[in-house]
């Protein structure tokens, strides 16, 4: 049923209506049904069981040898309201305990018979309920033989009352009930409408939402229910398409910005070279050496561009075996003493572990920590590298002394081309932006955490907490 009210094309609170309507009447229907033939049942049990003691007792009463008089009414045979005439083979009347009634009524078989529109089944099949001038009865015969005399025997029980009774109780359920239903669907309606009240403001509210006013949102009312949690929850949902779209939109522009500069800056040093640089060595030196840094730099940029697109589409491979830190390490540390001996490289501590990773992508990752610590020591400042081993992780640690990031700054640095310093460029050493971003992205595949402490002129040091080969697969088997 609810599948056809649902294929209505009316509002969510008149279908809800309908459904509690058709469900309420189907309630009231069973229990008026219910009443009406435990009602039917009692009265009718009562005259049936009337009617059998009244048979019984008479019928024994005259096979017992008794006369067949008046002295019947002194024995107290017949229980109250019963009717009894007895009539004999030459149907004359020879018994009626009720002539005042009695005589408007015709209890030969023939008339029992043709006439009496039956109300209801009669509970017993020697009785049957009769009408006889709008007037009903429950009616039973018996065929006595006393000294080779028949008599025929005829009880009646008035219904009349019983049966009015019935009719009017069964109006007033059928008045009842429609009356009940009414109520039902107006009612249902202006509390579906009340309690949908939410739902409607999700729908206006929707509506009114665009690319550039992602801003409304949904009044939260007091009501602690399901409507209340959909409102909750459309509102975080909004909050999370809001930001997304404010990161993207950031993510564009910065990205345009950084693909301007070289382009920008190739651009000028190519018409240069096109206006009288050839002819001039030294600029045409200098012509070419801006080009090819600036060249190498966008190649950079569209790479950690192309890295985190494809990690933001779940296309970016990870391949993880198993790789030993020791060597992994040892090599980081040699190649940073190669591309920055103006500066003190020191490999502290290196614990030897194995974890299930990407090398390539463990090697990116400590890269850009020591890239970024070179960027913002000073030359001939230490930089130390350590790895220990902590229980189930290991922890490998960058620590420089450079100039530190404030506190306040220091929640925005995984952020897409956040730069602590938004006057640096690439060509100062303020970089792109992405690489932390990158990392973190890095250190999240391979369940890791980054844990970064620092301080405005004393260093930074970032921790990475890598899980190590057993606890890896522990972690992976109760998953």
């Amino acid at each position: 049923m609810w599948l056809k009210i649902k294929q209505l094309a009316i509002p969510l609170s008149i279908k809800l209506a309908i459904l509690y309507a058709v469900i309420l009447s189907c309630i009231l229907l069973f229990t008026s049904l219910i009443t009406v033939a435990g009602l039917y049942y009692m009265l009718y049990t009562q005259a049936d069981n009337a009617l059998d003691q009244s048979i019984y007792s008479v019928t024994h009463y005259l096979e017992a040898g008794n006369a067949v008089d008046q002295h019947l009414l002194k024995k107290k045979l017949l229980p109250t309201g019963i009717i009894l005439r007895i009539i004999d083979n030459q149907n004359n009347l020879v018994f009626d305990n009720a002539p005042a009634i009695s005589d408007t009524l015709d209890f030969s078989e023939e008339h029992a018979d043709e006439v009496g529109a039956f109300l209801l089944a009669p509970l017993n099949k020697r009785t049957q309920i009769v009408c006889i001038d709008h007037h009903f009865y429950y009616y039973a015969n018996q065929v006595v033989t006393i000294d080779n005399r028949s008599y025929q025997l005829h009880f009646m029980k008035p219904m009349t009352e019983q049966t009015h009774f019935l009719m009017f109780l069964v109006k007033i359920l059928l008045v009842t009930n429609a009356l009940g239903l009414l109520i039902a669907i107006i009612s249902g309606i202006f509390i579906s409408r009340r309690i949908l009240r939410p739902l409607r403001a999700i729908i206006n509210t929707a509506k009114e939402i665009e690319v550039n006013d992602l801003g409304k949102r949904i009044d939260i009312t007091g009501s602690n229910d399901e409507l209340q949690e959909l409102a909750k929850t459309f509102n975080h949902m909004l909050n999370r398409i809001q930001t997304g779209f404010e990161q993207q939109r950031r993510f564009v522009s910065d990205a345009s910005h950084e693909l301007r500069t070289p382009i920008t800056v190739i651009s000028g040093y190519a018409n240069m070279l096109d206006r009288w640089g050839k002819q001039d060595p030294a600029a045409l030196d200098e012509g070419i050496s801006a080009i090819k840094s600036e060249a190498s730099n966008m190649y950079e940029l569209i790479e950690k561009l192309l890295f985190l697109a494809r990690a933001d589409h779940s296309k970016q491979i990870v391949t993880k075996i198993s790789v030993k830190t020791e060597p992994l390490l040892d090599e980081i540390a040699q190649e940073t003493r190669l591309i920055a001996p103006d500066h003190q490289i020191l490999l502290v501590q290196n614990d030897p572990a194995t974890i299930d990773a990407d090398a390539s992508s463990i090697k990116e990752m400590l890269r850009i920590f020591i890239e970024n610590s070179i960027k913002f020591t000073p030359m001939g400042k230490t930089i130390s590298i350590a790895s220990q081993k902590t229980g189930s992780h290991l922890e490998i640690t960058v620590q420089d002394t450079g100039i530190g990031i404030p506190e306040d700054e220091q929640s925005n640095i995984f952020d897409r081309f956040y730069r602590v310093d938004k006057s640096r460029t690439k060509a100062t050493g303020g970089g792109t932006g992405l690489g932390l971003s990158i990392a973190h992205w890095i250190a999240a595949q391979h369940s890791s955490t980054i844990h970064l402490t620092s301080k405005p002129g004393d260093g930074t040091r970032v921790t990475v907490r890598i899980p190590l080969q057993d606890a890896a697969k522990a972690e992976h088997d109760i998953e």
